[in-house]
């Protein structure tokens, strides 16, 4: 079966490098706007009374779960399974674990520390990309990656609402929690576009969520036999394993081979944005007009990197 990541963008032939770029954009761009719904599922969930590692585990098991299905739907209309090395399966299950890892952080991070200082210090993992670029590449990452990044992480200074409180004065192991959840989630979506292996996307993603659920059983080992499921987490559980799991590694998948490192975290910076649109609809809580400016210089921070795709798919535009 032919890897959807690898396919051509159109019947009528290759698309142009600058146009793949955007649509990969894109693709990345809404993997992590769907990674914006995980702060208000996690706050709803501590509100009915469930733990950070139960909260970890659904996410992890339930992103399985779906993968599972959509494989066993690419099954019965045709498709067929690929046998992968050891080495190949080892490496998507790494990809697993640290997207898991990230949640494992990130999830400890919101249960102590307030929401604007937690997703602050996640947010470092804009630039943490472009290191990561750097070191695999041995190039500097150029001007205006660098510029797009640190556009984003001043906007979200304000609109997290951070620039009210500050960092000093708050738990330390949170604080370093929460800036380790910005270092794995960088990784993860450094590395999303690495490992590239000839299966399905349903197929690679249950493996992915194989080691994500794995790697969820350090902090809740009796998650599969505890029963929680049953005990009123089910609808936290569906959310956050779609939105927090399934659809990111899809997404990522999709689009991370297409692009530089550094740009692939810029991109993935919709998660903020999305976040506080989905915190004012549920929760009801409301933006203020520095937080508005906050989401505007991180949405120019975003386009500001796609300039050199956008100019070069316009260049390579057919003339009628």
């Amino acid at each position: 079966m032919e890897n959807a990541i690898d396919s051509p963008m159109s019947s009528t032939g290759a698309s142009s490098p600058g146009h793949r770029q955007v649509v990969a954009a894109l693709q990345v761009f809404a993997g992590g706007a769907c990674y914006g719904a995980m702060a208000t599922t996690y706050k709803l969930a501590y509100a009915a009374g469930f733990t950070s590692a139960q909260v970890v585990a659904s996410q992890a098991w339930f992103g399985c779960l779906f993968f599972v299905l959509a494989t066993a739907v690419k099954l019965a209309r045709g498709g067929r399974l690929v046998r992968l090395t050891g080495t190949q399966a080892l490496k998507l299950m790494g990809l697993g674990a640290l997207t898991c890892t990230t949640s494992i952080l990130y999830c400890y991070a919101m249960s102590v520390l307030p929401a604007p200082v937690a997703l602050t210090l996640l947010f470092q993992f804009t630039w943490m990309g472009l290191i990561w670029q750097t070191i695999m590449t041995r190039r500097a990452p150029k001007p205006l990656e660098v510029a797009s990044a640190a556009v984003i992480v001043f906007g979200t200074v304000f609109a997290s609402g951070v620039y009210k409180t500050g960092l000093a004065g708050y738990d330390p192991v949170a604080l370093a929690c929460a800036l380790g959840a910005a270092v794995t989630c960088s990784l993860f979506v450094t590395f999303s576009g690495k490992v590239k292996v000839g299966c399905s996307n349903e197929q690679r993603g249950v493996i992915v969520c194989l080691g994500a659920g794995i790697m969820s059983l350090t902090v809740c080992p009796n998650y599969l036999v505890s029963g929680v499921v049953f005990q009123g987490i089910l609808p936290f559980a569906a959310v956050a394993g779609f939105f927090g799991l399934m659809c990111p590694v899809l997404l990522f998948g999709l689009g991370s081979p297409h692009l530089p490192a550094g740009l692939s975290t810029v991109m993935a910076a919709a998660e903020l944005p999305a976040g506080l649109f989905i915190a004012m609809i549920v929760l009801g809580e409301p933006l203020g007009a520095m937080e508005w400016l906050g989401v505007a210089v991180i949405l120019a921070g975003v386009c500001l990197a796609q300039v050199p795709a956008l100019g070069g798919a316009r260049s390579q535009r057919p003339t009628v």
